[in-house]
């Protein structure tokens, strides 16, 4: 296993321990103050050790400013505010499959827009890992996550969905000029100054003044390892392993939120965890193979 691969994948169980961060805070505090609180906490690592180690830092064009911008619209204040404000209303098992379904549509913009070779193997290795997520939150019925109307909550975290997909192809794009850590320290600072505005309307100081011990924990689990770690290594993944190999890993997150479900919050474990999580690190695997049949680029 390579240090990429580990770091993917040691994101990706930290990321599932974000629903169960999240199910301790939601009683706490409102999505907008929430939120702004994460990035704060990850800020307070990120912004000096960004200083601090990128001296040379490179000139911020109006157009990378403009990207940088799009990060955080996408990533921080789009995702979190979509993502906080569904899981009010929807299951964190729900939510957890359908944030799962981002790899297909990173890797079809990815051979869109970048040209990403989408081979027979990655096409495969999405298709298990997206059936395993499927098995672990429908507890062994890989339908089940999909059955019932959809409500105003499912489409809520359908599309913090898809701004993680424009996070993910915003920051392949801006790597290009600046390092993983620039990038994610920056988006998450635009991000932040986004959701101050709402974050004040909705009572953010009243709010945070009556935080408690493990509310305020919650808060630096998610800003500083979910954000401030979690964030950089997933895109030194896309840096180094492309948009659509990488972002499979999150398919993992759902795994990882059943097992620390029942480790933390004493929800049961029966075998389709175990089978589904056989089936996401078949996938994982699979997509990560160099295979040697690419599909047709027209």
């Amino acid at each position: 296993m390579s240090l990429t691969t580990l770091k993917l994948t040691i994101t990706a169980i930290v990321w599932g321990g974000t629903f169960v961060a999240g199910r301790i805070l939601a009683p706490e505090i409102s999505p907008f103050p929430g939120a702004f609180l994460r990035f704060v906490a990850a800020l307070a690592i990120l912004l000096p050790y960004y200083l601090f180690t990128e001296r040379r830092r490179r000139r911020l064009d109006p157009r990378l400013l403009l990207l940088i911008a799009g990060l955080g619209i996408t990533g921080v204040f789009g995702y979190n505010a979509l993502f906080l404000w569904g899981l009010r209303t929807v299951h964190a098992g729900r939510a957890a499959i359908i944030v799962s379904g981002n790899p297909v549509f990173i890797a079809l913009f990815s051979r869109l827009f970048f040209k990403e070779p989408l081979t027979w193997t990655t096409v495969a290795g999405v298709v298990l890992s997206l059936t395993g997520a499927a098995v672990v939150i429908g507890r062994g019925d890989p339908l089940a996550p999909f059955t019932g109307e959809v409500s105003l909550g499912d489409a809520a975290i359908a599309g913090a969905m898809f701004t993680w997909v424009a996070y993910s192809l915003l920051g392949k794009k801006v790597m290009g000029r600046i390092s993983p850590l620039a990038a994610v320290t920056l988006s998450c600072l635009a991000g932040a100054l986004m959701l101050l505005p709402p974050a004040l309307n909705a009572g953010l100081i009243e709010q945070a003044a009556g935080l408690s011990l493990t509310g305020w924990a919650a808060i630096v689990f998610l800003g500083v390892i979910a954000t401030a770690m979690g964030f950089v290594w997933f895109y030194q993944g896309i840096q180094k392993m492309g948009a659509s190999r990488a972002a499979v890993f999150v398919n993992f997150v759902p795994v990882s939120a059943a097992a620390l479900g029942a480790l933390i919050l004493n929800e049961p474990v029966d075998a389709s965890l175990l089978m589904g999580g056989a089936l996401v690190l078949t996938g994982v695997a699979l997509t990560n193979r160099r295979a040697k049949q690419a599909l047709p680029k027209d």
